[in-house]
């Protein structure tokens, strides 16, 4: 799908800070984040690969990234695993080959978010009740995002064809994301991210249960005193 450059507007979008979920299934990893230059880090992947099984499926294909997108140091492993790992079966704004940051500006959209696509996730594999423990990041996010907002095709519920031919349209012509409303929250705000360069200070923050009764998700719970790697 072509997209015209008359039906659409680029907005600069600074969101201090923007919250993304992810599940808590392992520890977060810092191969990212101690490596200083970007451009070393095909050098540190390759090393650290060869003997680190997990190294090599936490960080994702680092060929995905073109090299000039990379970023490390403190703070950047979230991101670019965002970027090095793929959903196969595609996401609203890509097909199954590129990464991409999804985000919103405030966090019950981000609940919202994440409980309808692991609610939907848990039906689809036949979970029976279980909790799902969730790890909350916040990032700033500095921006020029295409406005789409009033496009009704990219804000269907599950049908992601008609929005996904826009975002590959989108990211092949070199822009930096996506502004869109969410579909799981009235008045929600998200963002596809498509460049790591336009997200900085990722820093980890609080954790949430999403609690499944083996048809939905009944409840979302803030954790305390979770203990974290490092910590």
């Amino acid at each position: 799908m072509a997209v015209s450059r008359h039906a659409l507007q680029t907005r600069r979008t600074v969101w201090h800070p923007a919250h993304r979920l992810i599940p808590s299934r392992f520890p977060p990893i810092d191969l990212f984040d101690r490596v200083a230059d970007p451009a070393d880090l095909d050098a540190v992947y390759a090393v650290e690969a060869l003997t680190n099984d997990r190294i090599r499926e936490e960080t994702g294909a680092l060929t995905l990234v073109d090299a000039a997108e990379r970023v490390s140091g403190p703070g950047t492993t979230p991101i670019m695993a965002a970027f090095t790992h793929v959903n196969p079966e595609g996401s609203r704004f890509s097909d199954a080959t590129l990464g991409v940051w999804y985000c919103s500006r405030e966090l019950p959209t981000a609940l919202a978010e994440v409980r309808y696509h692991q609610e939907r996730f848990l039906r689809r594999t036949q979970e029976t009740a279980l909790r799902v423990e969730m790890r909350l990041y916040v990032v700033d996010v500095d921006a020029r995002l295409v406005d789409v907002r009033k496009l009704p095709e990219c804000h269907l519920r599950d049908d992601y064809g008609p929005s996904r031919a826009v975002g590959v349209s989108l990211r092949a012509a070199k822009r930096d994301g996506v502004l869109y409303q969410s579909v799981r929250r009235a008045k929600g705000h998200c963002a596809a991210i498509f460049r790591p360069k336009v997200l900085s200070r990722c820093r980890q923050a609080k954790h949430y249960a999403l609690h499944f009764d083996g048809e939905r998700v009944v409840s979302i719970n803030e954790m305390t005193n979770v203990w974290t790697a490092g910590a």
